[in-house]
């Protein structure tokens, strides 16, 4: 049987298939004469592949927007963050109280002291006639805490961490002075140190006109926190829980614990100050400070709390 005899044509490439020889590399096209000439490719066939690929190098394709090529398909590396060892400490100290509500504070104070001017002249006046001793009594208090919150603890090894920035209270003096034992401690309602004309101006509160001054310098608000000294400040911290939140807001002369509750006489007083203190803080705002200040005048007149 004879097979029939197959005759085996040229083929040249079309120039569609040319042109897409190029998106390869020149690694890919350079070997094809060799794999030709294993392969047992005739040498027609070999000059034409070789034809071909010149002219698919010979063409370049103009390079479109937006056209791939194998570089563009690495991944970018994502950009990480930078990592800085020492935290930068603020240039001053930082004060979380917005500047409306210091300025709001600041016009109460002027208000305040041109109305009871005369009434503090008189006060001023009967201290000096009915004891001996200055008008005003002034004494060292914890004030606002500035600190950041990630540095509240301090380096204890370098200095003494008093909870706040002292600052010196003005009032009007109400017990005969001291012997300068430096003790400080707590008055009590009979307490022998107060005078008579000290002992009226406690229960109406009119001791603490003086600390307007105090209002006006930025150590204090019109309302908010009792200030208390730095000894005391120290005990009470150790024995309630939280009790240095209070000094993240400016103390104040008037407040939600000075309405519904008297002055203080042990740890379980100021205990329960420190909840209406930190109630207080959670809703501050310049609507509450009013309703405060309101709720402060039927305190004085009625004599609530004082002794």
């Amino acid at each position: 049987m004879t097979l029939p005899r197959v005759t085996l044509r040229r083929m040249t490439l079309p120039r569609v298939v040319a042109r897409s020889l190029h998106t390869t590399l020149v690694r890919h096209i350079a070997p094809a004469p060799q794999a030709a000439v294993q392969a047992g490719a005739s040498p027609e066939d070999m000059g034409s592949v070789t034809n071909v690929s010149r002219r698919a190098r010979a063409r370049p394709l103009p390079r479109v927007l937006g056209m791939t090529t194998l570089l563009d398909l690495q991944p970018a590396r994502p950009a990480q963050p930078k990592l800085s060892l020492v935290h930068s400490a603020p240039l001053r100290p930082r004060d979380r109280e917005r500047g409306g509500r210091r300025l709001f504070n600041f016009i109460v104070a002027v208000v305040g002291l041109v109305l009871t001017f005369p009434l503090m002249l008189l006060i001023a006046a009967l201290i000096k006639l009915t004891s001996r001793g200055p008008v005003l009594f002034t004494q060292m208090r914890v004030g606002l805490d500035r600190r950041a919150l990630s540095n509240a603890g301090g380096n204890t090894r370098r200095h003494t961490d008093q909870g706040g920035e002292p600052f010196t209270m003005y009032k009007f003096r109400t017990m005969r002075p001291a012997n300068g034992n430096g003790k400080q401690v707590w008055a009590q309602p009979d307490d022998v140190r107060v005078t008579p004309i000290g002992r009226v101006l406690r229960k109406l509160r009119l001791d603490e006109l003086p600390q307007l001054f105090n209002v006006l310098t930025g150590d204090m608000n019109i309302v908010g926190p009792r200030p208390e000294q730095p000894m005391i400040f120290v005990y009470l911290r150790e024995q309630i829980e939280g009790y240095q939140r209070r000094q993240r807001v400016r103390p104040g002369i008037t407040g939600w614990a000075q309405i519904n509750q008297g002055y203080d006489t042990s740890v379980d007083d100021v205990r329960r100050k420190v909840r209406y203190d930190l109630e207080y803080i959670r809703r501050q705002s310049t609507l509450e400070d009013l309703k405060i200040m309101c709720r402060t005048v039927p305190v004085m007149v009625l004599r609530r709390g004082g002794w």
